[in-house]
Order: structure tokens, then C-alpha cells, then sequence
């Protein structure tokens, strides 16, 4: 196999050295390497040096970050670093993420495949609407919740809630807006996340003639709409910012709803935006 660098050919030089117990010569010679080729370290810059003990500050002052974040922090910090030089350090000081333990919480799925946008697909305004969550976190390393609704025939973005946990109460809370705002769907689809499986909304739900259905459990792609919704929210907000607050978040995603449903084009909805389509229904149900 031919080694395209001498980093490579060093490498292959030690291999030979600790395994077969041949000579720094012999094996040199075995791999096409010039001696004092192998023993040339190229000594890093004082940029990089700091570079790496900031990058290094960073990363235990941020544990649970990968070097995406890491970068960005050091770019916001006015560093003139891209994610590659990053990454390649990032992997060269061996730093990683402690890897997500799996939740065991033992709740009991109440979701099933009839209930996927395909087999249960909307047919009108408010027949249908769908939620689920987007968890980021601040730039001091505390987590954020986002909470997006959205109206799955129209596809227009009904309203989001941001704020450090949401719990079930949160969310009838937040719907309770959207249905004062918008109306009541006949149907409210969701995964089977511990707060759209609670009794208490559930009962909530039943009381405003709201039935929520979830669909089969560890299956995201049967929850499409919301699913296509928070991608594209991440890759437009949080692919390269950073945030510093929950009430900054909740502002930002509120000037950047008013952009999705109004001036973003939908391909689904043939170009058009949410709230266009959504208009254009309505003054076509009027005599």
C-alpha cells in the first residue's frame, strides 16, 4: 500500500519498530522513509498552541459540546478558526462527548402505526395538528426546550414556546393560546413523549373535544410535518448560532415564525407560503 505523507510513513516506521522489532533503519528503508525525515516533529505555532488551551478551556467548561459548538464559541470570540481546523485538533487532544445514557422511564407506549401521517393523513384546516419538542442549550451549558405546533394540512407554524423544562401543564397552557388564536383541531398528533402521554392533558384535551392520537413509538418519521417543521428550524436558527437566554431564543424563534409562514415559500403548498395557503382556503369556503 503506498503512504502518501511522511506522517503516514512515520507512523508505519513506529508500527514496524513496536511489532516486529526491527531497527528505526530497517524499517525506514522497508517503508521508503529517509531517516531524518522520521524524526523531523514539526513544532506547532504560538497560535496554535492557544488555539488548543482555549479550545481545551472551552471544552471543560462546556463537557457535554462537541467541537461544532466549541468552534463557535471561539469564532464568537473573534478566533479566525473554521470547523475543520477544529475538528482536526478536536481529535488530535483526544476530546469527545460523554456518550447519552438511555432513558428507562417504563412508560407504557400508547402510540400505533394507524395513527402515521400516511395511514391518518389531515383533509382540512384544524383537522389535524402536530407538536413535538426541539432541545438545544444556552451558552452556559443549560438546556432549552422548544415546544413548535403546527397546523399539518395549512403547514402553518401555529405558535412555538421556549423555557428551561416543559411539562404537561406547560403544554395544555400553550395550546390553550393557539386554540384561542386559531381554533380547535379535531385531532392533535404526537410521539409518545411523557408530556403528550400525561392524564392530565389527555383529560384536558378530552374537555375541549380535542382527541390526541401518537404514533408508534421510536418512529419520528410517522410524525412528518413536525418532524420536517423542527429540522428546518434547527438547520435556520441553531445550526450556527449561539444563544444566551431563554427569553433571546423565544424572541428570535417569534421573528423567524412570522418569516416562515409569510414570506418562506413551501414546496409542498406548489411555492406558495403557509399563511398564503391558508388565506386562499378560507376565501375559497366563503360564498
Amino acid at each position: 500500500m503506498k503512504l502518501l505523507s511522511p506522517a503516514r510513513r512515520r507512523d508505519a516506521v513506529a508500527m514496524l519498530m513496536r511489532k516486529h522489532k526491527v531497527s528505526e533503519r530497517r524499517a525506514c528503508r522497508l517503508v521508503g522513509q529517509h531517516r531524518s525525515s522520521n524524526r523531523y516533529r514539526p513544532s506547532p505555532s504560538d497560535f496554535e498552541e492557544k488555539l488548543v488551551v482555549r479550545m481545551t478551556e472551552l471544552a471543560d467548561e462546556h463537557p457535554k459540546w462537541g467541537y461544532r459548538m466549541i468552534c463557535g464559541l471561539l469564532v464568537a470570540e473573534g478566533w479566525p478558526v473554521n470547523k475543520k481546523r477544529i475538528e482536526r485538533l478536536w481529535r488530535r487532544e483526544g476530546l469527545q462527548v460523554p456518550p447519552m445514557k438511555a432513558k428507562t422511564s417504563g412508560q407504557k407506549a400508547l402510540g400505533e402505526d394507524a395513527n402515521s401521517i400516511w395511514r391518518l393523513p389531515p383533509e382540512h384546516r384544524n383537522h389535524i395538528w402536530s407538536y413535538d419538542f426541539i432541545k438545544r442549550r444556552t451558552s452556559d451549558g443549560r438546556p432549552i426546550r422548544v415546544l413548535n405546533v403546527v397546523d399539518e394540512f395549512t403547514r402553518v407554524a401555529l405558535g412555538s414556546h421556549v423555557a428551561r423544562s416543559i411539562g404537561a401543564k406547560s403544554v395544555q397552557s400553550h395550546l390553550a393560546k393557539l386554540f384561542e388564536r386559531h381554533g380547535k383541531p379535531v385531532l392533535i398528533r404526537a410521539d409518545n413523549g411523557r408530556e403528550f402521554i400525561a392524564d392530565t392533558l389527555l383529560d384536558w384535551l378530552g374537555e375541549q373535544g380535542v382527541r390526541g392520537v401518537f404514533i408508534a413509538k421510536a418512529s419520528p418519521w410517522q410524525n412528518g410535518y413536525t418532524e420536517r417543521f423542527n429540522g428546518t428550524m434547527e438547520r435556520e436558527l441553531f445550526g450556527h448560532e449561539i444563544y444566551h437566554s431563554v427569553l433571546e431564543v423565544q424572541h428570535v424563534i417569534d421573528e423567524w415564525l412570522i418569516k416562515y409562514n409569510t414570506v418562506r415559500p413551501h414546496r409542498s403548498l406548489a411555492g406558495q407560503t403557509p399563511a398564503a395557503y391558508a388565506k386562499m382556503l378560507t376565501d375559497a369556503s366563503c360564498p
